[in-house]
């Protein structure tokens, strides 16, 4: 296992641990042209109040990624469907995802696997049924899990050939809780360590959630039964999809701690039932905000799980609108692949920390035109 290193590999994107795979994926990975894949869901987790920022309310958190998947596909419109939800503060990191996937032009793949609408615009459906709350012990039926497992491994077969290596996002509310559960029920202490979209994370209302959750489980269990009891419906279909694509080719996880969940129950699913992967094609990326979050250690998480975690080194600093310079006063984070995404800008169409910021002030700057009467 290599040591944890901190390395720039490009001025665009930092290496924060194992650095030698990570050198080596991005080495063979430059100048090619990924794929971008995005599920989405949603656990009734989200309706706690105060779980999560991604949504001011309970209630507007129902339409997060709904209205996330609207703007990534149709970019900013007058009259939005789903409109992008009132956040505490900050602007839903779909606009950099936005502006790195329209000016790249990579083909883009949405997956349904439970919102609580219908979407509006085009999706794969694989589910109609919404994560129940971790609490319960009942997240989902096992045979949901099974298809979703069956489906993602299915579909990351298919959409490893569709670039030349697959950019894998999620957008599910409430998933940094889950992912939690889904460490700890792995054997893997997460306790304080998980991201958080809020500026202080509340690392105590999730640990309580998750010691209510995990004491459903009846000993011994398997990974399937963990998923299904305490997890969401996007973590073991993004983990069929990862364990199939990493066969072919290259994966960028997307994300922050719950690509970290989706990673170690790909990697338990693997063991339990013996199945073929290469780790070695697998790479976390997300955003320095993640990385550098003081209240979360989601580089010793990567570190302990033997992934290399990668983040782009974007600032928006000095950005003219206040929602955008939110993000380096640590709100919201990271989300619907926006680090991934970056980095993938920067690793495929050499693009510089200053066009990266550029092209997400002009789409901040659109959405703002589109919504005269309810500024970001």
């Amino acid at each position: 296992m290599s040591k944890p290193g901190l390395e720039l590999f490009s001025p665009t994107i930092q290496i924060y641990c194992h650095p030698g795979p990570a050198w080596q994926w991005l080495t063979h990975y430059q100048q090619r042209q990924p794929a971008f894949a995005c599920v989405l869901g949603f656990t009734e987790t989200a309706l706690i109040p105060g779980i999560s920022a991604a949504g001011a309310t309970p209630e507007s958190r129902q339409y997060t990624a709904l209205a996330d998947a609207e703007f990534l596909i149709n970019g900013p419109q007058p009259h939005p469907r789903y409109p992008l939800p009132p956040l505490t503060a900050g602007a839903s990191p779909v606009l950099i995802t936005r502006a790195v996937t329209q000016a790249c032009d990579w083909p883009i793949y949405l997956f349904n696997v439970g919102l609580p609408f219908p979407p509006s615009v085009p999706m794969i459906d694989l589910s109609s049924q919404p994560t129940q709350c971790l609490t319960t012990g009942k997240a989902m039926s096992i045979d949901l899990v099974e298809h979703l497992w069956q489906q993602g491994q299915a579909w990351g077969e298919k959409l490893i050939q569709a670039g030349d290596y697959l950019i894998l996002s999620e957008c599910l509310v409430a998933g940094t809780t889950t992912a939690l559960a889904i460490l700890e029920g792995l054997g893997i202490p997460a306790r304080e360590r998980i991201g958080s979209s809020h500026v202080q994370a509340n690392h105590g209302q999730k640990w309580q959630l998750v010691q209510q959750a995990l004491a459903h489980l009846s000993v011994p269990y398997t990974p399937m039964e963990l998923v299904a009891q305490v997890g969401d419906a996007m973590q073991i279909f993004a983990a069929g999809m990862l364990l199939s694509a990493s066969r072919r080719g290259g994966v960028l996880l997307a994300g922050g701690s719950q690509m970290l969940a989706v990673y170690a129950l790909a990697q338990a699913l693997a063991k339990a039932e013996n199945l073929a992967w290469q780790p070695d094609n697998i790479v976390i990326g997300t955003t320095r905000w993640i990385t550098e979050d003081a209240g979360a250690d989601v580089v010793g998480l990567s570190t302990d799980l033997g992934v290399p975690l990668l983040a782009t080194q974007l600032n928006l600093g000095q950005s003219q609108f206040p929602a955008l310079q939110a993000y380096e006063q640590g709100f919201v984070k990271e989300g619907v692949g926006a680090g991934g995404a970056a980095i993938g800008a920067a690793l495929s169409h050499n693009w510089t920390l200053a066009r990266l910021a550029n092209a997400v002030e002009q789409v901040a700057a659109a959405y703002l035109q589109s919504q005269l009467h309810s500024p970001i």
